[in-house]
């Protein structure tokens, strides 16, 4: 694990007020604390699942650091019994600018994993004005293994710079369900700079590789072809080996243009949600709903539609 690297805190001065902690220049480094200055963070998270040889799956690693506690939660449901639930709890506010986070996530052949959060992860500005953070998410599932990942939403708060890193490598026979949901600003504020990348490979090749700028700075990203007025966006792919013979699900428009368009107009199908999503079929067994919403509810509301789509 990369170690958390923060100032040490001294005793306070005759004066200080109550809580608060004075810093020592050049002081030694300790790990797993953050000082009163708050420093840049670097830690990582790893999350291995493995089959148990009881029909289930293990975590023999499940190992946290800094802004990552990591714990192993009930997974609820009838079809979700060999399935290992691990819900990622935030330890401490990050990102902030200048933090330099990951995590790694390894699906062993034959086990069956799904990875949530216990609430969404803010991305804030840090000490130094401008700076920006890093997040690297790092994931590769084995043959016949099965990945679920449905975090809650990254918000990007005002004043924020983040850029955010996901890589996939899925064995030909693996199964994965991939949702992100990306909120632009707190309500009432203006964004922060969000830049993100999903590249999937499957089987070796590039199944999926998609770049994302979001913000102040961000070229047309509020332009009419792009989000315009919408400060929601998300992505939910699904990789399904079943789907190699018969095909991933059709293309589909759902939520307001298809309410507009009406539900007559072939691959149209309003749904009542604000926003716009569609379901698109990608080369191999996978299918890609994109969505763009007003806010973080009527987004999840689009690729829950969108997921229906892909269960037929």
């Amino acid at each position: 694990m990369t170690p958390l690297e923060v100032a040490a805190p001294v005793e306070p001065r005759p004066g200080t007020p109550p809580g608060a902690a004075a810093v020592r220049r050049g002081a030694p480094r300790v790990h797993g604390a953050r000082g009163a200055t708050r420093g840049a963070v670097r830690a990582t998270a790893r999350i291995l699942a493995a089959p148990d040889g009881r029909g289930g799956t293990a975590l023999p690693v499940l190992v946290g650091g800094g802004p990552f506690a990591p714990r192993r939660t009930r997974a609820a449901g009838p079809d979700d019994a060999e399935l290992a639930q691990v819900t990622i709890v935030g330890a401490m506010s990050a990102p902030l600018g200048g933090d330099r986070l990951r995590i790694e996530v390894r699906v062993e052949a034959g086990a069956r994993l799904r990875v949530t959060s216990a609430a969404a992860t803010l991305a804030l500005p840090g000490g130094v004005p401008d700076s920006v953070a890093e997040y690297d998410v790092e994931v590769s599932v084995g043959e016949g293994a099965e990945l679920h990942w449905s975090p809650e939403p990254l918000i990007a708060a005002a004043g924020s710079r983040l850029r955010m890193r996901t890589r996939i490598d899925l064995a030909g026979s693996a199964r994965l369900w991939y949702r992100e949901e990306q909120v632009l600003g707190r309500y009432g504020e203006r964004p922060g700079r969000l830049d993100t990348r999903l590249t999937v490979r499957r089987d070796g090749r590039p199944l999926l590789d998609q770049e994302q700028q979001s913000g102040p700075g961000a070229p047309g990203w509020d332009g009419p072809a792009v989000l315009h007025t919408h400060r929601a966006v998300g992505q939910l792919l699904v990789v399904d080996p079943a789907w190699a013979e018969s095909g991933p699900p059709g293309p589909h428009v759902l939520g307001a243009t298809a309410a507009r368009r009406g539900a007559s107009n072939r691959g149209a199908r309003p749904t009542g949600h604000p926003g716009d999503a569609a379901v698109l079929p990608l080369v191999g067994p996978a299918a890609l709903v994109c969505a763009a919403a007003p806010d973080a509810l009527a987004l999840r509301r689009l690729l829950e539609a969108g997921a229906a789509r892909t269960r037929g």
